[in-house]
């Protein structure tokens, strides 16, 4: 059981079985009311797992969220908070939010806006909630085509990683947590990418292997989290590829929604191609990186109003400061630089770089 921390926040990758879990549920919160949020996937194939391996969450309320990003909006979180009322919680009660990113985002902003605050526990069962969404403290929804407009940080009290929810995953789904994964040995850890970019990761999220990835993904993290809680500076590089791929992400929620991680590789190769031009990178490390990404990932095809909307929507990024759109670049293989003021001119020509580099493969 491998056991980390951000500030209060206690982080155990494992079995949840073998975790801690059981002892916080019949100690903190022996007569607190527990609710679990849940999507529809995690309802078929997480839940009855989880309250049959521990039996003081059999008399839990289940409260069931639409499946997918589209849902992540306040209309929903209003439905919610007005079924926690009608339960009478008060905040000596916890909720558990079981599922995968969108399910800890906006479990974690319900818990974190009702009656000033309802103590949580993540219990992500995706591979991007997994490394990624689940920790370091950030709840939110979206507003309308604009990614996590809305939203606040506040740390669940625990987060349990058990790497067997895996198992009920689609490859796809696996595929789109991996980006997150690429992007932390891209900022920070370029053994690690010399390692990655060799490897087949169908064959590597099938194998034992990813698990270990799993643990590295999350040091990465938590470190970067314990050193910048809030975002005012170094936080900032987790962002990489996220500019211009909440961009694109928010796009297709217009048309047809795309996983986040397929969206996020997108705006990593749009992102290395700017850190490229500015010669934060090499031709050579360009290449390696996109050759890697567009192996994983589809294209989005995008005709030049689409890239003008994309641009738009660039312009109400929450990173921007005034009217001036801010990016992480790369300055080198596990390095970054964050706060760069980008141009429209570089991010449209960066559309244009992904575009070509799927034509040409």
């Amino acid at each position: 059981m491998k056991q980390l921390e951000i500030g209060t926040c206690k982080i155990e990758i494992g079995s949840i079985v073998s975790s801690s879990f059981e002892q916080l549920l019949t100690e903190k919160y022996a007569h607190a009311r527990k609710i679990i949020l849940v999507d529809e996937n995690t309802h078929d194939q997480c839940l009855e797992y989880l309250i049959t391996s521990f039996p003081v969450l059999e008399e839990a309320e289940v409260m069931l969220l639409p499946v997918g990003e589209e849902n992540k909006v306040m209309e929903v979180c209003f439905q919610v908070w007005e079924a926690l009322s009608e339960y009478g919680m008060v905040r000596s009660d916890v909720v558990i939010n079981l599922g995968g990113g969108v399910v800890t985002d906006m479990g974690g902003f319900i818990a974190s806006v009702f009656k000033r605050g309802l103590d949580f526990i993540n219990v992500p069962t995706s591979l991007l909630g997994m490394v990624d969404a689940a920790i370091g403290g950030k709840n939110g929804i979206d507003l309308g085509s604009y990614k996590n407009q809305l939203g606040v940080f506040q740390h669940p009290v625990a987060v349990y990683i058990d790497p067997g929810f895996l198992q009920t995953l689609p490859t796809e789904e696996l595929v789109s947590g991996y980006a997150e994964m690429i992007k932390h040995t891209l900022i920070a850890d370029k053994e690690q990418w010399k390692l990655l970019h060799q490897l087949d990761p169908i064959k590597l999220l099938n194998s034992k292997h990813y698990e270990t990835l799993i643990v590295r993904s999350v040091e990465i993290k938590t470190t970067v989290v314990n050193a910048d809680p809030k975002e005012a500076g170094m936080r900032k590089i987790l962002n990489f590829g996220h500019t211009i791929g909440h961009a694109i992400e928010g796009f297709c929620l217009q048309t047809e929604p795309v996983a986040h991680g397929h969206a996020v590789a997108l705006g990593m190769i749009a992102e290395s191609y700017i850190s490229f031009k500015r010669e934060g990178i090499s031709q050579r490390e360009l290449l390696e990186i996109t050759n890697y990404l567009t192996q994983i990932y589809p294209h989005i095809p995008l005709d030049e109003s689409d890239k003008n909307d994309v641009l738009e929507l660039l312009k109400h990024d929450k990173k921007n400061e005034r009217d001036t759109v801010m990016c992480v670049l790369l300055d080198g293989i596990g390095n970054c630089v964050y706060n760069q003021a980008i141009t429209e001119k570089e991010a449209y020509e960066a559309l244009l770089y992904v575009d070509s580099v799927y034509t040409l493969n």
